[in-house]
C-alpha cells in the first residue's frame, strides 16, 4: 500500500524546507571548520540535506533546525572519519585519496574565514577537535550548551568543559595578537 501525504503533510514538507534552507550557510561554514577542505565539505553538506530531507518528518517544526541539521552533519563526519580510519589500519600502502593535500587556493574557505581575522581562524583550526568542534558551535554558529551536547552526544558539563579548554587555549595562542590589536593591555 502506497504512502499519500495530506495537504497538511505538504504544507509541513514545505515549512521544514524553507527552515533547513536558512541553515544552508551555517552547514556549509561548520563543514568547512571540521573538513578543513572545501569538497569534502560541499560533500557533507550535500549528504547532510540529503539525509534531513529523507527524516524530515523526525524534525519538530519551529524548534531549532540548525542544531538538527548540525547534529546530522556532526554524525556524518564521524561516521566517515571512522571508515576512513579502519580503512588506513586494513591497508599497509598509503592511499593517494587520503592523503591529497589541501589546496591553498580555496575561495569558500577565504570566504568563510573573511569574517574572523586570519590570526584568529588560524588559531581555532589549530585547536584539537574536540575542543574547535564545541567552540564552533557555540561562538561562531551560537548554539546553546543544550544544543551543542545534542549534536555531540555528550552530556552538558562535558560541553562546558570543552569550551572552557578551548576557549583557554586560544587565550594563550592569541594573547599576543589581543595586546596587537588593542583589545588587552598589558602591565609590566
Amino acid at each position: 500500500m502506497g504512502t499519500t501525504i495530506s495537504l497538511d503533510g505538504l504544507a509541513a514538507r514545505a515549512a521544514f524546507e524553507r527552515e533547513a534552507l536558512r541553515e544552508i550557510d551555517a552547514l556549509r561554514s561548520f563543514a568547512l571548520r571540521l573538513t578543513r577542505a572545501r569538497a569534502d565539505a560541499e560533500d557533507l553538506v550535500s549528504d547532510t540535506v540529503v539525509r534531513a530531507l529523507e527524516r524530515w518528518e523526525q524534525y519538530r517544526l519551529g524548534t531549532n533546525a540548525r542544531a538538527w541539521l548540525c547534529t546530522i552533519l556532526y554524525r556524518l563526519f564521524v561516521s566517515r572519519r571512522r571508515v576512513a580510519h579502519r580503512e588506513r589500519l586494513l591497508d599497509d600502502e598509503p592511499r593517494p585519496e587520503l592523503l591529497e593535500g589541501i589546496s591553498d587556493e580555496d575561495p569558500e574557505r577565504r570566504f568563510y574565514d573573511s569574517f574572523l581575522d586570519e590570526s584568529i581562524s588560524r588559531a581555532i583550526d589549530e585547536l584539537p577537535e574536540e575542543y574547535r568542534v564545541a567552540v564552533v558551535l557555540s561562538d561562531l554558529q551560537d548554539m546553546q550548551y543544550t544544543e551543542i551536547a545534542r549534536v555531540l552526544g555528550i552530556p552538558e558539563g562535558t560541553v562546558k568543559s570543552r569550551l572552557f579548554r578551548g576557549r583557554r587555549l586560544l587565550r594563550r595562542r592569541l594573547a599576543d595578537y589581543a595586546e596587537e590589536m588593542g583589545y588587552v593591555r598589558v602591565t609590566r
